[in-house]
């Protein structure tokens, strides 16, 4: 979820016609968050590598998970969730004519009763950014050798990151995350996106803790 991220694309003369659906939704809607461009060609990327099931959290009205669904495989089946019953029937709308695509409306924790995912994109819960978010678990979400997304940090080049002054611990947690090998990849100036690789072996005793506090993470 990107402040601004809808407005974004007035620069975007070229998009997939289900991102333009979707996009024409969130602007009718007044929604001003969906991901930017440049988080959209990234997950339409990904979601090219995935070979049974995409799970996203934070639906909104759709642009992000256009986007997936647009680099998905032909029998690939998508799910997200939205925590607005508005917003999830919007989106809803977007994909009626798409039975790939499933919307749900509840908290992101509902979506982990349909796991585990070859592709997951925390957006809208699930990345322990806020105080009261708890991190997802994804080697209980992940296939082996599947992969994570959490977006919207701004981009790092020293160690450990820092935000707001202090030690950025929901990036933190990320990558170093004992299931994952994390990346960070700039994709703007102001823009950073971390991508997890479930590791097939991780070699774990347990699983690992979230910190007791986390900062409101980097938007």
């Amino acid at each position: 979820m990107s402040m601004s991220g809808t407005d974004a694309y007035d620069r975007e003369p070229r998009l997939p016609p289900l991102v333009e659906r979707a996009l024409a939704a969130a602007r009718t809607h007044g929604f001003p968050y969906s991901c930017r461009p440049e988080q959209g060609r990234l997950l339409q990327a990904l979601a090219g590598g995935a070979r049974t099931l995409i799970g996203e959290t934070g639906t909104g009205c759709g642009v992000g998970l256009a986007w997936l669904a647009s680099g998905a495989r032909d029998g690939v089946r998508l799910l997200s969730v939205e925590r607005d019953p508005e917003r999830a029937r919007v989106a809803a709308e977007v994909f009626a004519d798409r039975p790939d695509v499933r919307i749900l409306h509840g908290d992101w924790q509902c979506i982990e009763a349909h796991g585990p995912y070859d592709l997951l994109v925390l957006d809208g819960g699930g990345t322990g950014k806020a105080p009261d978010d708890t991190p997802a678990d994804p080697a209980r979400l992940l296939t082996p050798g599947g992969r994570i997304v959490i977006d919207d940090f701004t981009p790092a080049s020293d160690w450990p990151p820092r935000h707001g002054g202090s030690v950025d611990r929901p990036r933190v947690f990320w990558l170093e995350h004992p299931a994952l090998d994390t990346i960070e990849l700039p994709l703007a100036e102001d823009l950073a996106t971390l991508v997890g690789t479930r590791r097939r072996s991780d070699g774990r005793q347990g699983t690992i803790s979230a910190p007791q506090s986390f900062a409101a993470g980097p938007t």
